[in-house]
């Protein structure tokens, strides 16, 4: 009797839990959720039962991911890709009261030229050092290729030219070589093997003797990307390399990022010259520490009927205000 009884009460709660979710979920337990891609922010609206786990693919910029309908909201997950290079979760960083970066989310695929493009504070500087390792996030962490930053293993995959000419002026063109090619850990016999590619590409083959000092500004600057391509990086971290040149060498500067990155190597550079963005493969605009908006060049000015990239930025800043 009593096992009668129990069976009974299962039955007649069992029903009731039953009906209450019929209540809350109609239509056979589907459920509509909004989720937002990590990649281009756009919100996409999906489907499915409740407690299934779907795979969506997002059609403005093609990141496919899954979604679990047990919220009400969500991201769509951030599937591991092989052609992400560089990724960063809500990386943050604050100097005391002042938010640098905020929240930062990059998606950097591999081979592409991709220019972080903001005014003066901006916080693209602190990306910067905070990728290549050189300072410690608030908050959030930053990938490449897929560890976690910093990392000493990258060292030899990661180059860095800093905006300021990071050279040594009392030593000569080669040894500047040398000491940083073995400070990316890289032997001697090495380093010499592949000296003259290097200078030949910078066109400072006859200049191999000279002290640094004795250099132009535009030699400096062409030396200190020889110094970090010297040990022949994957990734490439140039912090405003064109800033205080002359157009001619800022036009020859893009010319070796294009032989750079059609090598399959990919670019993370800097800048405030909004006109050079055209050279980029994907811009992000970069204002007040946080990414206001992502895409390439061309679509970024359709989305806002500029002819500019200029006049986009400020009709995207407008927008945010």
């Amino acid at each position: 009797c009593l096992v009668i009884i129990f069976s009974i009460l299962f039955a007649i709660n069992y029903y009731k839990y039953l009906s209450n979710i019929r209540l809350q979920f109609p239509r056979d337990f589907m459920v509509e959720k909004n989720v937002k891609c990590p990649r281009c922010k756009k919100i996409i609206k999906c489907s499915g039962s409740l407690g299934e786990t779907i795979e969506i693919t997002c059609p403005n910029c093609g990141t496919t991911g899954k979604v679990v309908f047990g919220q009400i909201d969500g991201a769509i997950g951030r599937e591991k890709r092989s052609d992400l290079v560089v990724v960063t979760d809500n990386l943050t960083k604050r100097f005391g009261r002042l938010t640098a970066v905020n929240s930062l989310n990059l998606f950097i695929e591999e081979g592409e030229i991709y220019g972080l493009l903001g005014p003066n504070g901006s916080g693209k500087t602190t990306t910067i050092k905070l990728l290549c390792g050189l300072l410690r996030p608030t908050s959030g962490h930053a990938k490449v290729f897929d560890q976690i930053i910093p990392s000493k293993s990258l060292m030899q995959q990661v180059g860095y030219m800093p905006q300021e000419t990071a050279v040594y002026l009392d030593n000569t063109v080669h040894d500047n070589l040398l000491l940083f090619g073995e400070i990316y850990g890289m032997k001697k016999h090495e380093i010499i093997e592949k000296e003259n590619s290097i200078l030949k590409f910078v066109d400072l083959v006859d200049r191999r003797d000279e002290i640094v000092s004795n250099l132009s500004g535009g030699m400096k600057h062409r030396l200190s990307l020889a110094c970090a391509l010297i040990h022949e990086p994957r990734i490439l971290f140039l912090d405003e390399p064109t800033v205080g040149v002359d157009p001619e060498l800022r036009e020859t500067f893009w010319h070796y990022f294009k032989i750079i990155s059609s090598k399959g190597k990919t670019i993370l550079i800097t800048t405030h010259y909004m006109d050079e963005a055209s050279h980029c493969s994907k811009v992000g605009f970069l204002r007040q520490g946080m990414l206001i908006a992502e895409d390439k060049p061309e679509f970024l000015k359709e989305k806002t009927n500029t002819d500019s990239l200029e006049d986009a930025f400020l009709a995207l800043a407008k927008e945010k205000n």
